[in-house]
């Protein structure tokens, strides 16, 4: 069941593992390593400030449309949320700013996604896990089909994933995203992407050219460094990868005991 640490800050959990982490007073503080990766590619989505129309796959507490209202004041937001008690109780105890921009769904992803508008979103971004694993919907190259239809000309995917050596799962997420965008990177920290532990890792997207020099700026100088892989580098990683199609998808692998623990 999900739970709330009360306090200034708030520390959201589900059954015990961490889920989302937010400050009411701080919005653009970001706590967790992976989502300060994604509010470094948010930062590099486009010039600062702009405005931006954003559609969340999963929302746990908000941590990032509430960063992204703070930096990008004016964007418009669609968060998918499956979990309806989860969505009450955000709503509860951590609401949003009035004018904030963050309309919140309970619904499920896929089923949202094919109903959204084609061309409605400058960004997507990804975070759906059923307990510890990506969906096996959310998996398949018909939902990356799905993800590039809603976004617009120049539009930008995002999607936490978690794998571990030898990267089965992320390697066939980055051949499901090669058959329907033109551009891919992916964001780890270099014990993951050495295959020396289980973490989290940021796949991007996109039709048109990535900030790859931006965001590998920003993510190598946080206080939780990452590497940005692209082009030849990142073809070697994925190589002999094959899309998966919805018939054949899997969730993500179950996380070794502890992975996402608070420690």
């Amino acid at each position: 069941m999900p739970d709330v640490d009360r306090g200034r800050a708030w520390l959201l959990t589900v059954n015990g593992a961490p889920q989302s982490y937010v400050d009411l007073d701080e919005p653009e503080h970001l706590e967790f390593e992976y989502v300060r990766r994604l509010g470094h590619v948010l930062d590099c989505a486009a010039q600062p400030g702009r405005a931006l129309d954003l559609l969340h796959l999963g929302g746990g507490a908000l941590t990032l449309p509430r960063y992204a209202a703070a930096t990008r004041p004016g964007s418009r937001q669609d968060v998918v949320e499956f979990d309806a008690a989860l969505v009450e109780l955000v709503a509860e105890h951590l609401p949003l700013p009035a004018a904030a921009g963050i309309t919140v769904h309970a619904a499920d992803a896929r089923a949202w996604l094919e109903a959204a508008p084609a061309g409605s979103a400058d960004v997507l971004v990804a975070d759906v896990f059923h307990g510890s694993r990506v969906p096996a919907q959310l998996t398949s190259v018909e939902y990356a089909r799905q993800a590039a239809r809603v976004l617009r000309p120049g539009g930008l995917y995002a999607a936490n994933l978690a794998d571990g050596a030898p990267f089965g799962f992320l390697r066939s997420q980055l051949a499901n995203a090669a058959e329907v965008f033109g551009e891919l990177a992916l964001v780890a920290e270099p014990p993951v992407l050495r295959g020396r532990r289980f973490g989290n890792a940021v796949l991007l997207a996109s039709d048109a050219p990535l900030q790859v020099a931006a965001l590998a700026r920003r993510c190598a100088a946080d206080a939780f460094a990452a590497r940005v892989e692209h082009g030849e580098p990142l073809a070697r990683f994925m190589r002999g990868a094959l899309p998966v199609a919805d018939a054949d998808a899997a969730p993500s692998p179950e996380p070794p005991e502890g992975a996402f623990s608070l420690g």
